[in-house]
């Protein structure tokens, strides 16, 4: 019997490329767009009410303010450009998509879920519009977007990897938005990175880890067959995983 199949989980970034191509973005768009259209529309339309979302809400000030709120008063019909080529923060950069060999980057354009406050669940490969809106945000009426997203991010996950080793390196903020069903999964792998601290326990690392978690992302793509036997091989001067017991 051949080994389950990835589906690996990363968050978005804060950074984006701008732009696009003429492709025009709605919430129905991408692989998950038919399940996940009606909330996603429901997301730009809070968004428009909050005239695309304040310093508070937004999280930044000044030029990256102005910026945010202008791609947050226009997502409908806005260019797009593939969620790999969107993010550019430290793990996407070190992930390095467009540097993968091409068999490598198409397979990925189906195996790798970004868990986004705009659009719930996107697929690599899915258009994605320029936009500004994290997942801890409350964004009203909604609430706190992790929270009101979870029952859909948890549905559409399940579709999307069933079956599969679901390999979870995304940070507690987009955790926080599903609730996996073991069952429904070859096995569902949380991975934290962590590394020694002063008096000698592990502590679980944030920024710094962002580029090595990009590297893992790409070791686990590059190195097909079974996720759990990438995920051995792995190593890296500083950090080390960790494994979450409750999901395993």
């Amino acid at each position: 019997m051949p080994a389950p199949g990835l589906a690996l989980l990363l968050p978005p970034s804060e950074g984006k490329a701008s732009g696009g191509g003429p492709a025009p973005w709605s919430p129905d768009s991408g692989s998950l767009g038919a399940l996940l259209g009606e909330r996603r529309r429901q997301v730009v339309e809070a968004l428009e009410v909050a005239g695309g979302g304040d310093q508070k809400l937004l999280g930044v000030g000044g030029d990256h303010l102005a910026r945010a709120r202008a791609a947050n008063r226009h997502l409908l019909g806005a260019p797009t450009l593939p969620a790999g080529e969107r993010y550019t923060g430290v793990v996407w950069d070190h992930l390095d998509p467009g540097g993968l060999p091409a068999a490598v980057r198409r397979r990925a354009g189906g195996r790798v879920g970004i868990v986004s406050g705009l659009q719930g669940l996107v697929l690599m490969a899915d258009p994605v519009p320029d936009y500004r809106l994290k997942m801890g945000a409350r964004l009203s009426p909604l609430g706190v977007l992790a929270t009101w997203w979870r029952p859909a991010v948890t549905e559409a996950i399940e579709v999307w990897a069933r079956r599969r080793v679901v390999v979870d390196l995304l940070p507690k903020e987009h955790r926080a938005a599903w609730a996996p069903d073991t069952a429904a999964f070859a096995e569902v792998i949380r991975v934290d990175l962590v590394e020694p601290g002063p008096a000698g326990e592990v502590r679980v690392v944030g920024h710094d880890a962002k580029a090595a978690k990009g590297l893992l992302a790409r070791h686990l793509l590059l190195s097909g067959g079974d996720p759990r036997t990438a995920l051995a091989s792995w190593s890296h001067d500083r950090f080390s995983l960790r494994f979450d017991p409750t999901v395993m």
